[in-house]
């Protein structure tokens, strides 16, 4: 069963958000056979590439790999726990890195949030484009780091699987039972601590 015709996944917000923000979620339902649009995949890397950082520093480094590649199954190997179980579905995983040391041995104080910022942008600009995204943070970064000869001043932060839309019925019953769940968060009071 494809969710795009079961589930509606658009956040039930408090205010009105563009509708790239408020429709955007994280599946693991990923399709085996669609294969990754090349357009979109670099337009969501460009994304990516325009968000701001500290000092203009641009302190993000990326790892494409698409499904059938090496380098994907590289990932897929250094994924942990059900991780492992769906992001083999996605049509590319991508690697997120923050360059913590500069080339001159300077610190980066704000890289890993930087980086942050970039997945982000890489994730709107792929959900307005018609792909899936999802972030994860379960993963072996020294594995990583050995299965792609990472430079010491860089650090991998995230894993993002990114592809079309899969049938909800080929993952496995605890991880079904999440992707059918409804979407929440906490209430705006909760999470702004001083307006004033």
């Amino acid at each position: 069963m494809s969710l795009t015709d079961t589930v509606t996944r658009t956040a039930d917000t408090s205010y009105q958000l563009l509708p790239a923000l408020a429709e955007r979620w994280s599946p693991r339902a990923f399709d085996t056979e669609a294969v990754i649009d090349e357009a979109k995949l670099t337009a969501a890397l460009e994304a990516a590439r325009w968000s701001p950082s500290a000092n203009n520093s641009q302190p993000w480094r990326f790892i494409v790999a698409r499904r059938g590649s090496e380098a994907f199954d590289a990932i897929v190997a250094n994924l942990m726990g059900f991780n492992q179980a769906w992001a083999g579905a996605a049509g590319a995983l991508v690697v997120a890195l923050a360059e913590v040391v500069d080339a001159e041995g300077a610190e980066r104080r704000w890289a890993t949030y930087d980086v942050g910022q970039a997945v982000a942008h890489f994730s709107v600009q792929a959900h307005h484009d018609g792909l899936h995204t999802h972030q994860m943070g379960g993963f072996d970064p020294a594995g990583i780091r050995a299965a792609f000869d990472i430079e010491e001043r860089f650090v991998p932060v995230s894993v993002t699987a990114v592809g079309m839309l899969g049938d909800v019925d080929a993952l496995p019953e605890p991880l079904r039972e999440r992707e059918l769940a409804p979407r929440t968060r906490n209430a705006l009071d909760e999470v702004v601590l001083v307006n004033s």
